[in-house]
């Protein structure tokens, strides 16, 4: 229940126009940037992953977390650039970042004491 109201709350971080992506797509220049803003789906995707990291990315986290949270978005960077232009593997790619990004906000809320 209460990982429920949490992503409740999330709703409007993660809900963005289909077709905006998170980063500017009048910059982008690299296969994978220019295949996400040009598939609708994709940009939903990465409009969807960007609400929920700018969430993530809050919470606290105990010594040396933080620099595991971010080194798991230079490799997710990373292997989207590998994807190219490759609409499947960038589908799949998104979908387990989401689905990752959701549980680690989930197993957080999990282990917070009871209001």
């Amino acid at each position: 229940m209460v990982a429920a109201l949490a992503f409740a709350s999330l709703g409007p971080l993660a809900m963005r126009p289909a077709d905006a992506a998170s980063f500017d797509c009048a910059r982008a220049s690299a296969p994978d940037e220019r295949a996400v803003c040009a598939d609708p789906a994709l940009s939903a995707m990465d409009s969807e992953m960007g609400g929920l990291w700018f969430a993530y990315s809050r919470l606290p986290m105990l010594m040396g977390g933080n620099g595991a949270r971010h080194e798991a978005a230079r490799d997710f960077l990373a292997a989207r650039g590998r994807c190219g232009a490759d609409a499947g593997c960038l589908t799949g790619l998104y979908q387990a970042r989401i689905a990752a990004l959701k549980q680690q906000i989930v197993a957080f809320i999990a282990g917070m004491p009871p209001p």
